[in-house]
């Protein structure tokens, strides 16, 4: 492992980092610099393949979203893959009367050429929309306290 190797994947980590927490509906183009045009993309809900799908995916949802900010807690990186923590906040008009909604997350970037070329977040979905919604919280939050007991 060359320390110039090292440099390269700390920078593309640095701008991964940099560009997520300052994201929005104005700067989704900002994306392509992070992003390898065949880029892998998984959550929970989604897999997307191709930089122009991405592109697509993200300006949709953030066409739907209020507002979505992410805080980056922690990050590791080396010569190939990267991992990062952090808590998204969102408001959604359809989710919980649009409060604003905290999710903790992780994602796991493969690197390659100065791109992130595989981006796979782990988050629960569940915290994410589901317990935003009425009846269904209600119901999710039950189970989730049984399943402490």
């Amino acid at each position: 492992m060359t320390q110039s190797v090292i440099d390269s994947s700390d920078q593309v980590l640095a701008n991964f980092i940099s560009i997520y927490s300052q994201l929005g509906k104005d700067n989704l183009v900002d994306l392509e610099a992070i992003y390898h045009p065949n880029i892998v993309f998984e959550d929970p809900a989604h897999r997307i393949e191709g930089w122009d799908a991405l592109h697509e995916y993200f300006a949709q949802l953030y066409s739907n979203i209020t507002s979505c900010d992410f805080q980056i807690h922690h990050s590791l990186v080396d010569e190939k893959q990267a991992f990062v923590q952090w808590t998204m906040t969102f408001s959604h008009p359809d989710i919980e009367k649009g409060k604003p909604r905290t999710v903790e997350g992780c994602t796991r970037l493969e690197l390659d050429n100065d791109k992130v070329v595989f981006h796979r977040d782990y988050f629960d979905l569940g915290e994410m929309i589901y317990e935003g919604v009425p009846l269904l919280g209600k119901v999710i939050r039950h189970i989730k306290t049984r399943l402490g007991q």
